[in-house]
């Protein structure tokens, strides 16, 4: 699931720097960032899904879809661009209108209805579900693919999943839950376990992106009780359905554990030499900021590179301290970074030099 109200050493390298560069500015709650050639692509919080060249000047806008939050957006190799809306309305609640729906973006014309999602997860239950809601979706990230094909994180299904431009489902892979300790401070109800007693918590699915290494890699954010430290990034050999990631498990099949350690996770992006980008949307988790009554809070932005095995090694976070809930990351072909902030107001597209 994705609950509340957001869902919501190193190598030296260009984007290593620590200032970030205004570059779309003058946005209302930007999120998506995707980059094709010398365009970045981006949306904001109407639904609105936008093209700007990399100076910040603006070429069109590609569409807008229903939801009531930005969409998740990525653009394929040949410049097509897709979003993803979320649920929409309240948790529980049945579906609004063109919500957990896939979209292919037309200049000009009415977003293309590919996939609708939710009603797929309807079908495919959540083998993993803690909330006695096995088919609730939440689609919040996506990856467009190079053949056509759409990947798509569930955020309330936990699972990654492919999509057909004909509209066909199939399950890449299912996160399962992972037994976490209940963190210190935890501001909420009084039945809350102490702090240290351990609790099963879910996998929220929240992005994917596509390596260097052609792997596809899928970010978590932690779900309640939102344990800092405890979100990982899995790697997943490509051409993979109904993969499991096992935390008890982590190196076994064809979905493994990439890297550990993270803190909601929220937008992932590949890079140069096997390079990860990973948004966290607040340094001291989502549960911490959304009880706190605080408009905002301090994320991060993490580029971490493989180690001769593969898995996560060297890693580092860049602006540090400088971005407010980041939503979206986005390399472009050249390795230069981009990240979207914040989520929630007035906002922009960064550069991070």
């Amino acid at each position: 699931m994705l609950v509340g109200s957001v869902l919501v050493a190193a190598p030296a390298e260009a984007h290593g720097g620590g200032s970030l560069q205004p570059i779309v500015t003058g946005l209302n709650s930007p999120r998506g960032v995707a980059t094709h050639w010398s365009k970045i692509i981006y949306s904001t919080g109407d639904g609105s899904v936008w093209e700007a060249w990399s100076s910040g000047k603006k070429i069109r806008k590609l569409g807008t879809v229903p939801g009531g939050f930005a969409p998740a957006v990525d653009t394929n190799v040949w410049g097509t661009t897709y979003a993803v809306t979320g649920a929409g309305g309240e948790p529980g609640a049945p579906p609004t209108p063109g919500s957990t729906t896939l979209y292919r973006m037309r200049p000009g014309k009415a977003p293309l209805k590919i996939a609708d999602i939710g009603k797929y997860q309807l079908k495919d239950p959540d083998k993993y579900d803690l909330e006695n809601n096995p088919t609730e979706s939440n689609p919040f990230g996506l990856a467009a693919l190079r053949d056509g094909t759409v990947l798509v994180a569930d955020a309330a299904g936990n699972d990654l999943l492919r999509v057909w431009p004909n509209g066909h489902i199939k399950t890449v892979a299912r996160l399962k839950p992972r037994t976490v300790k209940v963190p210190a401070g935890l501001p909420g109800p009084p039945d809350i376990p102490p702090a240290g007693t351990p609790i099963n918590s879910e996998a929220v699915a929240t992005s994917v992106t596509v390596g260097s290494d052609g792997y596809w890699y899928v970010g978590e954010l932690r779900g309640f009780p939102a344990t800092p430290g405890t979100s990982q990034i899995w790697r997943i050999k490509p051409g993979s359905y109904n993969a499991v990631c096992d935390p008890y498990k982590p190196y076994s099949g064809n979905c493994k554990r990439w890297a550990d350690g993270y803190t909601s996770i929220v937008d992932l992006a590949g890079g140069p030499r096997g390079a990860i980008a990973a948004v966290q949307l607040a340094r001291d988790s989502w549960l911490k900021w959304e009880v706190s009554g605080q408009p905002t809070a301090v994320g991060s932005l993490i580029v971490q590179w493989p180690n001769k095995w593969h898995y996560g090694g060297p890693r580092k976070e860049v602006a540090r301290g400088k971005l407010q809930l980041p939503g979206g990351v986005a390399f472009s072909r050249w390795g230069h970074l981009y990240v979207s902030a914040p989520v929630f107001g007035p906002g922009a597209i960064y550069k991070v030099r």
